[in-house]
């Protein structure tokens, strides 16, 4: 049958049963029908007598256009405040959502005041995160790093690291975390190690959890405070290459350690003061000897019997 014929009675609705399939079989129907579904829904007054399909596509194609013109003139003002809106949400989204971040440089250290009052010092080659304006929601900092955490009491209180998450409700302790080397100890009250959903382990004040090259260990701890505060590293039973690493960042310094064995267990520790006496504490236990040239590059040699 003839489209046009079809479409025609379509839009009068008198097509017959036969005609309707023949209209519904059309090769273009899905295409069809949409447009011609938007002309039924025109009022009466707009409703002209088309007398063939292409005159009725022009028709539907200027209405548009007619549409598209009648909103033109405030288009400018359409852009305009879609801009403002766009720049308005960046800009409430950047200021709620900005992070407080600190870094520490080598050698450096430095004490922290959070919005509670909690108080944080911050060893050398470290960085804390927080979100001041989500704190009396969520008292939570993410460190890179070492640092000493004074927590004031209150809500939970998170310590976010790369081995886990450090929680506590009020209470002092120490967190560690550097590439292949985790430490809690805990000073004061209580605080839960949560690794994952398989692993939570509570660790009571005089106490530590580390893990160091996945190796873990769980003991007393007879230290009170930890020893990096007063300005002295202090190790027990952890390789040498983890005291080089700490070395490194307390001092500007780089290291040459061919021969030597980096696996060897050190308890001891060094000053952060003095670059000699800090080189002299960590060589002689090890019957290891040193030089350091003028751009302070230092190389270790094994002591000849």
């Amino acid at each position: 049958m003839d489209k046009e014929y079809l479409i025609k009675k379509w839009l009068s609705d008198k097509l017959s049963e036969e005609e309707r399939r023949a209209f519904e079989n059309l090769e273009d129907y899905d295409s069809h029908i949409k447009i011609l579904e938007g002309a039924k829904k025109f009022k009466a007054s707009e409703v002209i007598e088309i007398n063939d399909l292409e005159t009725f596509y022009a028709r539907i194609h200027d209405r548009n256009q007619s549409k598209v013109k009648n909103i033109g003139w405030y288009n400018p003002l359409l852009k305009i405040a879609a801009t403002i809106v766009v720049i308005l949400g960046i800009a409430s989204f950047f200021f709620l959502s900005k992070d407080t971040l600190v870094n520490t440089s080598i050698g450096e250290k430095t004490n922290i005041k959070l919005p509670d009052a909690s108080e944080v010092i911050l060893n050398s080659k470290s960085s804390i995160r927080y979100n001041e304006k989500k704190w009396d929601n969520k008292r939570s900092v993410s460190l890179d790093g070492e640092a000493l955490f004074k927590v004031s009491k209150g809500s939970r209180f998170d310590v976010v690291t790369s081995f886990g998450v450090v929680t506590v409700l009020g209470t002092q302790f120490n967190v560690k975390s550097r590439d292949g080397y985790f430490e809690v100890n805990c000073l004061e009250g209580l605080v839960s190690l949560v690794r994952n959903e398989n692993f939570t382990r509570n660790i009571p004040a005089g106490s530590s959890f580390k893990i160091v090259n996945d190796n873990v260990t769980f003991e007393k701890n007879s230290n009170s405070f930890p020893s990096w505060v007063s300005n002295t590293s202090s190790f027990k039973s952890v390789p040498f290459g983890e005291v080089i690493k700490e070395f490194k960042r307390q001092y500007d310094v780089t290291f040459s350690i061919d021969n030597i064995n980096t696996q060897r267990i050190f308890t001891g520790g060094f000053v952060h003061n003095n670059l000699q006496d800090g080189l002299k504490s960590i060589t002689l236990p090890l019957d290891l000897n040193y030089s350091i040239d003028t751009s302070n590059h230092i190389t270790f040699q094994k002591i000849k019997e």
